[in-house]
C-alpha cells in the first residue's frame, strides 16, 4: 500500500491544487508531517531533495507563469533589491536573493526594496509568500509591509496571507514587531520559536485592537527546512518539535 506521502507526490496535482493542499495540511495537523525530517517523496512535490542554491542563481525552483519585472522568468532569472515578482494564477516560485529565500504562491505580487542581493524591505501587494531570513545587525531590521499591517524582522521565519482587508501572519520562528497600519500603536512583540502566535491584523479594530489571534494554516515544517536548506542554513534548534493544533 502506498504511504500518504506517495500519493502526495504522485497523484499528478501540483502542491498548488487545492486538494492536494488539503490533504497535506490534514497531515500537517495530525502531525504525520510536521514532526518528520524532510522526506524524499514529499521532497519530490519541490522539485527534489533539498540542495544549496548554486552560486550566481536567485530560482530553486518555478512553475506556471511567474514574471520579473513584468518579463517572464526562467530558471537563470537573477533576481535582486529593487525587482517585483509576480506569480499568475497556477504560478509558484522558490527562489532566493542573499542569505534570504522565498516561497511566492500564485496570485502573488511582491515588490523588493534594497540593493544587489541586499534586502531591506519588502511590500506584498497580493498573495501569499513564505519566507526565511539571515540574521539583520542590530539597528538594521527588515520592514515588511502588507495591505493591513507592517512588520519589523531581523532573522525569523515567516508566513503572510494577504486580503484588502486583512492580512494574515505566522511567525514560524523568531522575533518580530507587527503593527496595524492604520494606527500603529496597536502593536505587538512576537517571540515565537515553532508556530507559536499566528496572527490576524484586520483594517477595523475590534475590542479595542486590529490584532487577533489565528490558526496555522497552509505552510507546513518541510517548505521552511527547504528555505533554509537553500541559502546554506537549517532551522533553529527545537523547531517543529511540536505538531500543529487541529
Amino acid at each position: 500500500m502506498k504511504s500518504d506521502y506517495e500519493i502526495l507526490a504522485e497523484d499528478g496535482l501540483s502542491l498548488e491544487d487545492p486538494r492536494k493542499r488539503a490533504r497535506l495540511m490534514q497531515l500537517l495537523c495530525c502531525g504525520a508531517l510536521a514532526m518528520s525530517p524532510l522526506n524524499p517523496a514529499y521532497a519530490r512535490l519541490f522539485g527534489g531533495s533539498a540542495r544549496r542554491l548554486e552560486a550566481g542563481r536567485s530560482i530553486y525552483e518555478l512553475e506556471g507563469e511567474v514574471l520579473v519585472n513584468g518579463r517572464r522568468a526562467d530558471i537563470n532569472t537573477r533576481i535582486r533589491g529593487g525587482d517585483t515578482v509576480r506569480t499568475g494564477d497556477t504560478g509558484r516560485i522558490v527562489f532566493a536573493v542573499g542569505g534570504d529565500s522565498f516561497i511566492l504562491r500564485s496570485g502573488s505580487e511582491l515588490e523588493i526594496g534594497g540593493a544587489d542581493f541586499f534586502i531591506d524591505s519588502l511590500r506584498i501587494l497580493a498573495g501569499r509568500l513564505l519566507s526565511v531570513f539571515a540574521k539583520r545587525d542590530s539597528g538594521r531590521r527588515l520592514s515588511m509591509s502588507a495591505s493591513t499591517a507592517t512588520i519589523g524582522i531581523r532573522g525569523s521565519g515567516v508566513y503572510l496571507e494577504v486580503e484588502p482587508e486583512l492580512t494574515y501572519l505566522c511567525t514560524c520562528y523568531g522575533q518580530v514587531a507587527v503593527s496595524a497600519n492604520d494606527d500603529p500603536d496597536d502593536s505587538e512583540l512576537i517571540v515565537s520559536k515553532s508556530h507559536d502566535e499566528p496572527r490576524y491584523i484586520a483594517s477595523q479594530s475590534q475590542k479595542g485592537t486590529r490584532i487577533r489571534p489565528a490558526p496555522v494554516i497552509n505552510h507546513s515544517n518541510e517548505e521552511l527546512e527547504l528555505l533554509e536548506a537553500i541559502v546554506g542554513r537549517t532551522t533553529p534548534p527545537g523547531f517543529g518539535s511540536q505538531s500543529y493544533d487541529k
